[in-house]
């Protein structure tokens, strides 16, 4: 079986591992762990009976919901069956620029949305211990361009300020922001462009409700932009992207306070025992990160841990080999709960120390 590109194959780490899916304690995948939330899943039951019947085309009632939540017009929001639909949109959108720039390392899929409509890449690399943007990018004509970027990024966890990132809504012809880790951080600390998409008709906002809300099984996400790009996306995709589980799901977990004030409280402190213990093990060094997962720099092979931490003990850490600038010098791990970060960080211990 192939190895994954992305995190949470459960089905390759249980093959490597010899055991049922069931069994893996996985780390690759950056999900809460505190999710589901009771209030999607009654949602969920409560819409059963109505899974004879098509959803509503223009997730009126869900579209309503996310207007209040970030307190936008709903023509400003389209719903999407996960953010890597949305992105597929936004890569057809930036294939038509001269180019589009990209801050490496990033996001396999962003390679997959721009080459699906052949779009030219430009690539800019990101010091992993700074989050200033002024001097990544090189003097020059950038008004033909486009730039997809995530904040928090993915894989280092560095949050950019909203100030670092306005400039370039000015410089450049279309941006492309993916905020899908964006909501792990209070209102008082995240630092989302939602508050200033209307003043830039060029701007872009890609959001996603599954890993906040544990629910990655629905694919649900949303794209935020002006109306006029939102009804074109609407002419190149199918019908019905989201079905009638995931948007009643999100309805009830947009009004789920809290739920929301309890991950804003259980991830700072359980964060800082992941890195604490990463940082305690010989030969591990992790980055500091804004989201809910560590990026870690290895003096041993990440794929080789990741492989005899699968065989003796059933954790699945995410490689770094889709990310060519870090290779196998990297892993990243998602922040679980503190009973499974501790049984992570002791058999880490065990596998390095052997």
């Amino acid at each position: 079986m192939q190895q994954p590109a992305h995190g949470g194959n459960l089905a390759w780490a249980a093959a490597l591992a010899g055991c049922p899916p069931s069994a893996i304690l996985d780390f690759s995948a950056s999900i809460s762990p505190l999710g589901p939330p009771k209030s999607a899943i009654a949602a969920i039951e409560s819409q059963l009976s109505h899974l004879k019947n098509y959803p509503d085309p223009d997730y009126r009632e869900l579209r309503l919901a996310l207007s209040h939540f970030h307190q936008l017009p709903p023509e400003w929001i389209l719903p999407g069956n996960g953010s890597a639909e949305l992105l597929s949109l936004a890569g057809r959108e930036l294939a038509q620029l001269a180019a589009t720039a990209l801050i490496t390392p990033a996001f396999g899929d962003y390679y997959r949305a721009l080459a699906a409509y052949h779009a030219e890449v430009l690539e800019f690399p990101l010091s992993l211990v700074m989050t200033d943007l002024s001097w990544i990018f090189d003097k020059g004509q950038r008004t033909k361009d486009g730039l997809l970027l995530n904040n928090p990024h993915n894989p280092s966890g560095i949050l950019f300020s909203r100030e670092a990132i306005l400039p370039y809504l000015k410089e450049f012809a279309l941006v492309v922001v993916d905020e899908a880790f964006m909501d792990f951080l209070p209102p008082e600390e995240e630092q989302s462009l939602i508050q200033v998409v209307q003043e830039y008709p060029n701007l872009v906002i890609l959001r996603s409700l599954t890993k906040f809300y544990s629910l990655p099984g629905l694919r649900l996400g949303y794209a935020i932009a002006h109306p006029e790009c939102l009804r074109r996306w609407q002419l190149w995709r199918n019908p019905w992207p989201v079905n009638t589980l995931a948007a009643a799901a999100a309805v009830a977990v947009l009004q789920d306070k809290e739920f929301q004030e309890q991950t804003w409280a259980w991830l700072p402190p359980t964060r800082d025992q992941l890195f604490g213990g990463l940082a305690s093990i010989p030969g591990l060094q992790p980055l500091q990160s804004a989201a809910n997962f560590l990026l870690v720099e290895s003096q041993q092979s990440s794929s080789q841990l990741q492989q005899k931490l699968l065989k003796h003990h059933q954790i699945f850490i995410r490689d770094c080999l889709s990310f060519p600038e870090l290779g196998d010098r990297y892993f990243r791990v998602a922040v679980r709960s503190w009973s499974d970060n501790q049984r992570l960080l002791e058999a880490l211990s065990l596998v390095i120390s052997h």
